[in-house]
Parts: structure tokens; sequence; C-alpha cells
């Protein structure tokens, strides 16, 4: 063979190699599953280096061990060795890791830092080995091996792609095991916030029913008691409504992220979301001594909607209107249909909004007056999470004033393709 061939042959034989690592790199790079990912990383760390079998050690700082993560999935000791620990002294793994170099053995026996307990425990026969070091940000992470030569030695060229390979694997190996790290903190933020609205869901729901009571005694007590038994039961009344206050903010705070998907939609009478409004909200109403009044819908008028969702919604509306009209008030709740839209309208003879604050009060936590002067109380969520849930239905809310001490009418308005045809 001519010069001038052989190193053609040579340069062919580059390209085919240089060729085939881009190719395994855009693989293990396609990934970020991590026992898929070092699944892949096996197979094909074993096939370019003509190997028996391969593995991936990583090193775990807290007990200053290396630890098999994976083992060339056609070897039947895999599980074995998965269950040992490698030490950092007296192991060739631990060789590399420490040294922070390729180490090639062409006959591991002869080697007195072999870690021999990993074969008998496992029954496995590690007679050559080539191992580099996998690094991260300059810092080991890791050892990637090649085991077991099949034919000869390892080569020039073994070490050369086992390198690039083990630099391709330590950073695909550092993303997938972050976005395990990120899935695993969601999940149980997840679960947190599942537990979270339970037990605000049992909680406000338990404490609803006895506060109803309370709220009754109390404006009954307030009304026909004189003197000092009068006054304590106005105190107790007082006390019982901001208690009311608390748990309404409470259920909101479950509302406060709202998508459209979580909308449990379904075919339902205006009429009954009206009436569990009305039932929710009354006790307060005539604590404070407003007349509640209800126009309620005919039971044709059929709305596609999370019961709910927009239950909560109108609830807040109503809550608002009571909680910001001096006692003795009135609060009206009626609707209007539309040619392609049905109103749904909150009135009260209440304290009304400036004309520049008409937009800003939907915003999270605020109220008009001001958070050293609060006299009504509440975090100032309702009407913020009442406009995500309209909205979230494809509605629309907004809120109309003449001005302070003019009162306030706020209306829900929802399109006619989220509701049934009998509109």
């Amino acid at each position: 063979m001519s010069e001038q061939t052989e190193i053609h042959h040579k340069y062919e034989k580059e390209i085919v190699r240089l060729n085939r690592l881009v190719e395994v790199s855009l693989i293990i790079n396609s990934t970020l599953e991590l026992h898929e990912l070092l699944a892949v990383i096996m197979g094909h760390v074993a096939e370019i280096t003509g190997a028996e079998s391969a593995a991936v050690l990583l090193y775990d700082r807290k007990t200053d061990q290396l630890h098999f993560v994976a083992v060339d999935t056609d070897n039947p000791v895999a599980d074995n060795l998965m269950t040992i620990p490698v030490p950092i002294e007296n192991s060739l793994a631990g060789a590399v890791l420490r040294e922070n170099r390729e180490l090639v053995l062409d006959d591991v026996s002869t080697d007195p830092r072999h870690y021999r307990q990993a074969d008998s425990q496992s029954g496995f026969d590690t007679r050559s080995l080539l191992g580099v070091p996998m690094l991260s940000n300059n810092q080991p992470i890791g050892v990637l091996e090649a085991v077991n030569k099949i034919d000869g030695g390892w080569t020039e060229d073994d070490v050369r792609n086992m390198l690039i390979l083990a630099s391709q694997s330590a950073i695909a190996i550092e993303k997938a095991q972050l976005v395990e790290r990120l899935q695993r903190a969601y999940d149980e933020l997840d679960q947190l916030d599942k537990l979270k609205n339970d037990f605000i869901a049992i909680a406000s729901h338990e404490l609803r029913t006895p506060l109803s009571v309370i709220l009754g005694y109390a404006t009954f007590l307030k009304e026909d008691a004189q003197g000092d038994i009068g006054a304590h039961a106005e105190a107790v009344l007082n006390s019982a409504l901001r208690m009311r206050t608390l748990i309404e903010d409470m259920t909101n705070l479950r509302y406060l992220k709202l998508g459209e998907a979580e909308l449990q939609r379904e075919h339902i009478p205006l009429v009954a979301i009206f009436q569990a409004a009305q039932t929710d909200v009354e006790s307060m109403a005539e604590a404070r001594g407003h007349v509640l009044r209800v126009t309620l819908p005919e039971v044709s008028l059929v709305v596609v909607v999370d019961r709910i969702k927009l239950g909560m919604a109108l609830t807040n509306l109503l809550n608002n209107a009571i909680r910001f009209t001096p006692n003795g008030g009135e609060i009206t709740l009626t609707y209007r249909r539309k040619a392609r839209e049905v109103w749904l309208i909150v009135q009260d003879t209440g304290v009304g909004i400036p004309g520049d604050q008409l937009d800003r009060i939907f915003e999270e936590f605020y109220q008009v007056e001001d958070h050293m002067t609060r006299r009504h109380g509440g975090m100032g969520l309702g009407l913020s999470i009442a406009k995500a849930l309209v909205e979230a239905h494809g509605g629309r809310l907004w809120a109309e004033s003449e001005g302070v001490n003019r009162g306030s009418t706020f209306y829900i308005s929802l399109p006619y393709e989220k509701a049934d045809s009998a509109f």
C-alpha cells in the first residue's frame, strides 16, 4: 500500500469515527430522562470501544464514594453491581476520579488498586479497563468505564473516543439530574399545594355553619338586648364578621392562579347559582342590617359554566358589596339578557369608587382605602379572584360608580357561546 493510500485510508477512518461520535452526541443530548440517557450511553460506549461491557459511576460527596448508576444492560450481573459502593481510595475508578485523568489497563490483575470486592460480590470478571473522568465545570462528577476489550488491547482511538463521550455524557447527566431534581421539587410543591387547598376547603366549610349560627344569634341579641348585653352582643357580632372575612380570604387564596383548563363546565340553570350565592351571604347581610334583594332568573336560563368557580365569583361580588356598604344599606342581585350575552349584576348603596380607581380595584391585594386606615378588613383578593374566575369562562367583569358615597354596580358578562341555546 502506498503512503498516499495509507494516509487516505487513515483520514477516511477518522471521518467515520468523528461522524459516529457526532451521531452519538446528538442521541445523548436528545433526552433529559436520566434512566433513558444512561441506557443510551452504555450501549454506545461498548459499541464504539469494542468492549464487553461499560459502566457509569457517579461520585457522592456525602459518603465520599462512587456508586454504579448504569451498567451495560446486556450484562446479567448489572443489578448486583448497582448495590456495591466503590471507595475513592484503593480502587481503579477512585484513581481516575482523584487524579482527574484517564486510566488504561490491558490487565487489571497486576494493579493493586483493582477493587476485587466488586467482582467477587457481583460475579463479574474484570480483565481490562479503560476509565476516564466525567467533568462538569472542570470538576469530576464521576467515571465512565469501558470494560474487557473484546479484541486486542485499548487503542489511542479508544481513549480519544472515551474522553469525548465522557465530556458529552457528563453535561447530559448534569442536565438530566437537574430536571429530575426540579421535577421532584415540583411534585412535592404540588402535593403541598393540594394539601393546603384541601385544608382550606375543609376548614372554611366547617367554620361557615357555626359562624352563621353565631352571626344570627349575635344579630338577634344586638337588636333586642339593652345596656351592657347589647354592647357585648355587638362586640361578638363584629368579631364574627371579621372571622367571616378571614374565611372568605382563606377560600380566595385557593383561586389565586387559575387557567381555563381547570374549569369543570356543566349545563346548569343560572337560578341555581343565584340561590347558592344568596344562601352563602344572607347571614352576613342580615348581621350588617342590609336588605338583600335578589331577582331570580327563570329556570330555562341555562349556562355552561363551572358551578363552583362562577358561584365563587358572584359570592365575592356580593361579599364586597356587603362589606363596603354602611350598616342598613341595600344590596341588589339581578340579571339582564343581551343578544349575545347574559349579565349578572350586583348593585349596592355603599362607599362608592373614585373614577380613577375603577380599574385598580381588580388588582391583587388592592383596596380603595389606605392600608393603614382600613376599616373594612380583608386582604383585597376578592375582586381580583372574581375577575380571574370570570375571565377563565371567557367573560368580562367591570365596575361602575358615580363616585364616593354614591354606591357601586358590578357587572359579570358571559358570552353567548359559553351559554346554552336557551339564551
